[in-house]
């Protein structure tokens, strides 16, 4: 298990995209990290006090680019961009995430294969309640820059 990485250690990410809060931890095959709702939440709606909902999916996303991260860094490596393919069956339970609310946000993978393709399981939870169910499929080239335009 791999513990003691700050949220921005992991991602490679820079505010204001960072959307979570707390990397939690990490292990062979999952990531956890936390996102507690508020005024300042990206994406916050003052009409509804809440966040949308459909962010969920980037909260997914930032886990399994957290997981991966921290994966790497234990490794002595670099944290590395990826990118988000596709959402299957994104099953949300609310429409939104009330300010307030503390969410833990899970990713297991549960396909690799050489090319850098994944398929992660991913949940969205508080309070140990189900929110958000969602398959990710994510590619992590091993040379990021080729993808890159400028």
């Amino acid at each position: 298990m791999i513990t003691g990485y700050s949220i921005e250690q992991v991602l490679p990410h820079r505010a204001p995209m960072i959307l979570l809060d707390n990397f939690i931890e990490a292990g062979a095959d999952y990531g956890i990290c936390q996102v507690a709702i508020s005024e300042s939440s990206p994406f916050y709606d003052p009409a509804s006090n809440a966040v949308p909902a459909y962010v969920g999916i980037e909260y997914m996303a930032q886990t399994i680019a957290a997981y991966a991260g921290a994966n790497r860094l234990k490794a002595g490596g670099q944290v590395k961009i990826g990118f988000l393919l596709g959402c299957r069956k994104y099953q949300p339970q609310v429409t939104e995430f009330i300010a307030g609310t503390e969410l833990t946000v899970r990713a297991t993978e549960l396909v690799r294969e050489s090319s850098g393709l994944s398929v992660f399981e991913c949940s969205i939870s508080s309070q140990e309640q189900l929110l958000v169910s969602a398959r990710l499929n994510v590619f992590e080239p091993e040379d990021y820059q080729e993808w890159l335009t400028e």
